[in-house]
């Protein structure tokens, strides 16, 4: 038998082991559905000590999701620190637009702000994806993720996503990586935390001192 043949063999059987071991887990790909790509102008020379690697225009590596979960957080009601934006309103967060246009993006007050999602009741939750202003290449300063059943986030709270290294956000020291914005979004895998409320902090940006939202997606159950 030649070796290509056996190796084509040895192919398939890892990635029927592979399939097969996922199945047995009860994990699926979570299906993300992106806006277009839509950079303006030059991108800026971006710097950071805690910046991820260039992905070189790859895509995220997809997540693995327990089976059956889905976006729960469409038109759930938004709050935020700041609830007189300066530009769009804080429904714009959870109405399933994520492109980039002026008619999609909630602009709020700079310093450390936070927006947060009421999914209505205690729900599973598995994963969550976040896009901020994505028109061009820019970083977004201590982005986190918490979920709590407290909707004053005093009592319960798990931190889920954390990429405040220095603590400067005064919420504790993260391990996440910052990351250019694009119209992938930041999506994260949430291990089957339970929680009614989560909530995305941020700190300005590279570009300027705001803070921005166009879409976040909650998974689960």
């Amino acid at each position: 038998m030649k070796l290509k043949t056996i190796m084509m063999m040895m192919s398939a059987v890892i990635l029927a082991a592979a399939v097969s071991s996922a199945q047995e887990a009860g994990k699926e790909t979570l299906k993300i559905e992106l806006p277009k790509p839509q950079f303006t102008g030059t991108p800026k020379d971006i710097r950071s000590p805690n910046l991820e690697p260039p992905r070189g225009g790859k895509p995220r590596p997809p997540l693995q999701v327990p089976a059956g979960t889905k976006v729960i957080s469409l038109d759930c009601k938004v709050t935020s620190s700041d609830m007189e934006p300066i530009i769009g309103e804080l429904d714009y967060i959870t109405d399933g637009d994520k492109e980039h246009d002026a008619a999609t993006y909630v602009e709020i007050g700079p310093g450390t702000q936070w927006v947060q999602i009421d999914l209505g009741a205690e729900k599973e939750i598995n994963a969550a994806c976040v896009w901020h202003y994505h028109g061009e290449a820019r970083v977004y300063r201590d982005v986190i993720c918490q979920i709590s059943n407290d909707p004053d986030f005093i009592d319960g709270v798990i931190t889920v996503f954390n990429n405040d290294h220095d603590d400067s956000s005064k919420l504790g020291k993260g391990k996440d990586k910052e990351y250019v914005e694009d119209n992938n979004g930041r999506p994260f895998a949430v291990n089957s935390v339970q929680g009614r409320y989560v909530r995305f902090y941020s700190r300005g940006n590279t570009s300027n001192e705001m803070n921005h939202y166009t879409e976040i997606e909650i998974y689960g159950k």
